[in-house]
């Protein structure tokens, strides 16, 4: 735990809770609810308990208690009111700012309990895609500003694996209706396997038969699948590898192996968009993102 982050900016308190820094201020001084401290450079530093109560403070604010309200009560009070308004919320907004509390106070039960309250009025997809897609997404954000640790990052995705996990399970009984096989992967190094696995539940879900092969897959694991005789769809997912300087060189590779073959590569993220506009002689087709991709399907 030791390198877990402590240290917050108030800017990384305004990408984490979306309130503004000059909002952030106003509460500070008006009503004391946050104590920053200063470096020796007189810099002003938030610790994770800062960071914690806002979260809990912009989660009673959002449902209608008033700041002055929120300030005269004590820190376990509000920590308090928080959760159980967290355990009460069906709503997308607010789970997803339950979720961010969840990650970053690493609390396992106010995760499942947000989001069995979410499976009892919505379906996995929904609680998917109208929940989970808005919240990495913001994760996401958080990843580019330098405000999440990798901590926090696979805390939180491994316990939305796991839904995913019990939720394919749960199809296991489903025939396959399909003459196609699609085999799922990451490029080698590649470890960011959420969307893929999703994306594997909602071909099973489908009806289609599916091959998932996971994170970080070198290249020639794949020779078995490329010299198959019926056909097959490859499909990976592309965050941050391969690298610019070996992304043409990894496609081309695989537009060898595909050509003739009637096989086919379908690939998304922002990655896979560097080689939009190559004219590839295998099919390959590239997507912005899963949710571009699903739509397709």
């Amino acid at each position: 735990m030791n390198n877990i982050k402590s240290i917050f900016t108030i800017k990384d308190l305004e990408n984490i809770s979306g309130i503004k820094a000059h909002t952030i201020r106003i509460w500070e001084k008006r009503y004391n609810l946050l104590s920053p401290e200063r470096t020796d450079t007189n810099i002003r530093y938030y610790s994770s308990e800062n960071l914690q109560k806002l979260l809990n403070v912009v989660l009673l604010n959002n449902n209608n208690i008033k700041i002055s309200k929120i300030a005269e009560m004590s820190d376990d009070t509000i920590i308090l009111k928080a959760r159980e308004l967290a355990f009460k919320m069906a709503v997308n907004d607010e789970a997803v700012n339950s979720l961010k509390l969840a990650m970053f106070q690493f609390d396992k039960t106010l995760f499942n309990k947000t989001y069995n309250r979410l499976m009892q009025r919505k379906s996995f997809r929904e609680v998917f895609q109208d929940v989970f897609v808005p919240f990495l997404d913001h994760v996401g954000l958080l990843w580019q500003t330098d405000t999440l640790l990798p901590a926090h990052e696979h805390f939180i995705s491994n316990l939305i694996v796991q839904k995913i996990q019990i939720n394919i399970e749960k199809l296991e009984h489903l025939v396959s209706n399909s003459n196609v096989t699609y085999v799922l992967f990451l490029p080698e190094n590649e470890i960011h396997e959420l969307g893929l696995l999703y994306l594997n539940y909602e071909l099973i879900l489908r009806g289609y038969e599916t091959i998932y092969l996971g994170q970080s897959l070198p290249l020639d694991n794949l020779e078995y699948f490329f010299k198959s005789k019926s056909k097959t769809c490859f499909i990976t997912s592309m965050t941050v590898q391969p690298f610019e300087d070996k992304i043409i060189e990894y496609f081309s590779k695989i537009e060898e192996e595909l050509e003739g073959t009637g096989h086919e590569l379908i690939a998304f993220g922002r990655k896979a968009m560097e080689v939009e506009d190559v004219n590839f002689k295998a099919d390959i087709k590239v997507y912005s993102s899963l949710k571009v991709f699903l739509n397709k399907l």
